[in-house]
């Protein structure tokens, strides 16, 4: 890790700032499996403390273990019945007989590089590339992912190099360019520039 602090530090003295203010490099890593993904759709466009009622719930209801066949026992008005969208449903149902079926297997994930990763993936209903690159960064520990569509990388971006508006994917590829080979902490570091300690 102290061999990505240096580069980035190095290659970007913007980025070398908010290295100094947030401190220590800390993420929070899961395992790359069935629940875990099935978390990051509960997740998506929701605040982490509704998702995470409604996760618990979920988990509750499959009877305290999130499996392909747990959750296909699970009829969809009781997984509405959590707290869970109609879509968001669906999207779960779906993941679970991909793997199921065996035409998506997390345990050949490891071994496929990030492009084939987000292939996989991104075949399941509701998967799209920001979820594949959330778990390429914090479920396959993968070092150097850009999530160009997540808001929160865009606001940061926007307000560390002063821009005037959220920045196209495009911008934050081409100012991402010094940042490889380490891009996810360089994106992590963003992410917790936005926090208010951070700020000091």
């Amino acid at each position: 890790m102290k061999e990505a602090l240096n580069h980035l530090r190095r290659a970007d003295p913007v980025l070398s700032d908010i290295i100094h203010r947030v401190g220590d490099y800390r993420m929070d890593f899961r395992e790359p499996t069935f629940e875990t993904l099935v978390r990051s759709i509960v997740y998506q466009q929701l605040s982490g403390k509704v998702a995470r009622v409604i996760f618990d719930r979920l988990v509750a209801a499959a009877g305290g273990e999130l499996t392909p066949a747990a959750i296909l026992k699970l009829r969809p008005s009781r997984m509405r019945s959590v707290g869970l969208s109609a879509q968001k449903t669906a999207y779960i149902r779906d993941l679970a007989r991909h793997t199921r079926d065996g035409t998506l297997v997390f345990e050949e994930l490891p071994q496929l590089s990030d492009e084939e990763v987000i292939e996989r993936l991104t075949t399941v209903k509701g998967i799209g590339v920001w979820t594949a690159h959330m778990f390429l960064m914090f479920a396959l520990r993968r070092p150097n992912v850009l999530p160009v569509g997540d808001l929160g990388i865009r606001a940061a971006v926007r307000k560390a190099y002063g821009l005037t508006e959220l920045p196209k994917p495009t911008e934050i590829v081409d100012i991402a360019e010094r940042w490889h080979p380490y891009c996810s902490v360089a994106s992590w570091y963003l992410w917790r520039s936005l926090e208010p300690k951070a700020e000091v």
